[in-house]
């Protein structure tokens, strides 16, 4: 399995769907499946059953979105650039936005 482009905590704009042009953060990524959870992206209501737990009616939660329709923010310009990978001289592996050669910050999450 190659490195992966988008991970957690990433910024991104979504290319195609009913969500197109609208950004996110993404909550989590699911390589297995090539797909993501990206806050406020793809929200679906879904009706709850009461339990024990928690009470039931209409709730609203982020459903997947398929990882080819999202493209990750260009630090610099905020526009969506593809992700490219570089090695640093001390042998660290980044990943860079193609768009301005800007190297994507990691989340320390």
């Amino acid at each position: 399995m190659a490195s992966a482009k988008i991970k957690k905590g990433d910024g991104v704009i979504v290319l195609a769907g009913r969500d197109k042009g609208k950004q996110g953060e993404v909550i989590q990524v699911m390589p297995k499946d090539g797909r993501a959870l990206v806050r406020g992206v793809n929200v679906v209501r879904r009706h709850q059953r009461q339990t024990q737990q928690q009470n039931g009616g209409i709730i609203s939660k982020e459903a997947p979105i398929d990882l080819s329709n999202l493209a990750l923010v260009d630090p610099k310009d905020g526009k969506p650039t593809r992700v490219g990978f570089k090695v640093l001289e001390d042998g660290k592996k980044v990943r860079v936005a193609k768009r301005s050669g800007e190297i994507i910050p990691e989340k320390s999450t």
